[in-house]
C-alpha cells in the first residue's frame, strides 16, 4: 500500500504564516501528526522532536508578522549527520553518545528563517551506501512500495517528504546521496556546487565530495531553501563563486536553454534499465516541447571513479577517527575504514586532481550547453535488504547501478538535480538527472521548473 502523499508546499506554509493567515502551531501539529501515522511502517526518523518543535512554533506565532523569517513556520527534518543542539549527532549509528551543544551553521540558518525542526532522519552508518539501512536504526521503507529502498543515503529525509509528513527535508551529497533517494522517491534534489552550503563546524564533508541541501517535492521549494542556506563561513574549506542571482529569481526563468542528452554509463558491469532509458528520452521531449534546444549526443558517461573512490574511502576512515565510540560502528564500516588504509597521500592527492582534470573535461565537453541530462539511476528503486549480510566489497558492489552518473558532480564540485520522469510499469517513481556545467545552480533550476515541478 502506497504511503506517498503530497502534502502543502514549504512556500504556502510560509506565506500564510508570514501574512497571519496560518500559524506555525498547526502546520507543525499537522506535520507531527502525519509523522506519527505513517512513521511505523516507513522508519524515516530517528528522533522525532514533537515538544521542541511545538514550542518552537509558538515561538514564531508571537512574532511580529514582519519579524517571521522567509521559512516562517514551515515543518523541516534534518538528516542524521547534521549537528542539532541538545542531540547526538549519530551519523546513523552508535559511534557518538554526547549531545552537542550548538547547531550545525545549516540547522541555524534555517531556524533564523524561521523553519522549525520537527526530527532528525535515517541515513545508513556514516552515509558510505546508497541504501538506507543500518544495524543500529534498521531499514528506511519506500513510501512509494514499502517494500522497496529508499535509495540513500538521505533515504529518511526522502521518505519524511514523499510521505507528506513534511515538505522539506535536508540530505546530504557526497557520491548522490540526495540525488539517489530523490529519484527512488519521486522528488527534486538539487546538489549545489562546491561551496555553497556551509558544513560548519566541520571544514568539509567528505573532503571535496560532499555538500548539504534540500530535497522537496517543488522547485520552488527548493529556491527558497537555498535562497536561506547559501553562502558559507571562515570555517569552510570551499567557497562558490556568488549565485548570479536568488535562486527563486532563476527558478522563474523557463526561457530557452540548450541541453544535451546521453543515456549510456561509463564502460563497465553497469547497464541502465530500459524503462530508465524510455525516461530520459520522455524528459528530453518534454524539454523541446518547452522550448529548449535539445540534443543527444554520442558516447558514455564519464568515468570518474579513479577520482571518486580514493576520496570515498579516505572519507570513512576519518569519519572513523573522529566519533567517541569507534568500537561501536557497524563491523561493515570498520572493514571500510581498515580497507582505505592505502587512500592517502599522495595517492588522495592524485585523486583530487583527477576530479579537477574531471571537471576540466566535462566543461570542454558540454561547454556549448546549459545543462547535461541523464539518468540519475541505472536502476529502479531496489528491494529492500540490499545490506542484508553483505560486507564492505559486496554492498560496494551494490551501490554501482545506484551511482554510476551520479559521482561525476561529487568529483567535480559542480551542480547536479534529480527530478521526477514518471513512473515505471510497476508503479515505481523514475529520476532523471541534469547536470550543470558552471557553478550557478540557476539554469538547473529554470530548466526543471519548465516542465511544471
Amino acid at each position: 500500500m502506497s504511503l506517498v502523499a503530497r502534502g502543502r508546499t514549504a512556500t504556502d506554509i510560509a506565506a500564510e504564516v508570514r501574512a497571519g493567515r496560518g500559524t506555525a502551531r498547526a502546520a507543525v501539529a499537522a506535520a507531527l501528526t502525519r509523522i506519527a501515522e505513517v512513521e511505523p511502517r516507513l522508519n524515516a526518523f530517528t528522533l522525532v522532536l514533537a515538544e521542541e518543535a511545538l514550542a518552537a512554533a509558538e515561538a514564531i506565532d508571537a512574532l511580529p508578522l514582519e519579524q517571521r523569517g522567509p521559512l516562517a513556520g514551515v515543518p523541516v527534518a534534518v538528516k542524521a549527520e547534521l549537528d542539532v543542539a541538545g542531540f547526538v549527532t549519530t551519523f546513523g549509528g552508535r559511534g557518538n553518545s554526547t549531545p552537542v551543544q550548538s547547531d550545525a551553521e545549516l540547522v541555524r540558518r534555517l531556524r533564523a528563517a524561521g523553519a522549525v525542526i520537527v526530527g532528525i532522519t535515517a541515513m545508513p552508518e556514516f552515509g558510505q551506501f546508497p541504501f538506507t539501512e543500518s544495524v543500529a536504526y534498521g531499514a528506511t521503507r519506500n513510501p512509494w512500495d514499502p517494500d522497496r529502498s529508499t535509495g540513500g543515503s538521505s533515504g529518511g529525509s526522502a521518505a519524511a517528504v514523499a510521505s507528506g509528513c513534511v515538505p522539506v527535508a535536508i540530505g546530504g551529497d557526497g557520491g548522490g546521496s540526495i540525488r539517489i533517494p530523490s529519484a527512488c522517491c519521486g522528488l527534486i534534489g538539487l546538489k549545489p556546487a562546491r561551496g555553497r552550503v556551509s558544513q560548519a563546524p566541520h571544514a568539509a564533508l567528505w573532503g571535496t565530495l560532499g555538500t548539504g541541501g534540500p530535497l522537496t517535492r517543488t522547485v520552488a521549494d527548493s529556491a527558497l531553501v537555498y535562497d536561506v542556506i547559501s553562502g558559507v563561513t571562515a570555517v569552510d574549506r570551499w567557497s562558490a563563486p556568488p549565485p548570479a542571482r536568488p535562486y527563486a529569481t532563476a527558478a522563474a526563468d523557463i526561457g530557452p536553454r540548450r541541453i544535451a542528452w546521453l543515456t549510456r554509463p561509463a564502460l563497465g558491469p553497469v547497464r541502465v534499465d530500459p524503462q530508465v532509458v524510455a525516461a530520459v528520452e520522455r524528459t528530453a521531449a518534454r524539454l523541446a516541447a518547452a522550448g529548449h534546444e535539445v540534443v543527444p549526443v554520442d558516447g558514455r558517461w564519464p568515468d570518474v571513479q579513479a577520482a571518486f573512490v580514493p576520496q570515498f574511502f579516505a572519507a570513512i576512515r576519518e569519519c572513523v577517527g573522529l566519533v567517541e565510540h569507534p568500537d561501536r560502528l557497524e563491523l561493515r564500516t570498520r572493514h571500510t575504514a581498515r580497507l582505505g588504509a592505502w587512500a592517502g597521500g599522495p595517492i588522495l592527492r592524485k585523486a583530487v586532481e583527477l576530479g579537477e582534470a574531471a571537471r576540466r573535461s566535462f566543461q570542454d565537453r558540454f561547454g556549448e550547453y546549459d545543462a547535461v541530462l541523464s539518468p540519475t539511476l541505472a536502476c529502479l528503486p531496489p528491494a529492500l535488504g540490499q545490506l542484508d549480510g553483505a560486507g564492505s566489497i559486496r554492498a560496494l558492489l551494490r551501490s554501482l547501478p545506484m551511482i554510476a552518473f551520479t559521482t561525476l558532480a561529487n568529483t567535480t564540485g559542480l551542480p547536479a538535480m534529480s527530478v521526477p520522469a514518471g513512473e515505471s510499469a510497476d508503479g515505481l517513481p523514475i529520476g532523471v538527472q541534469l547536470s550543470g556545467v558552471g557553478d550557478d545552480e540557476g539554469p538547473l533550476l529554470g530548466i526543471a521548473a519548465s516542465l511544471g515541478l
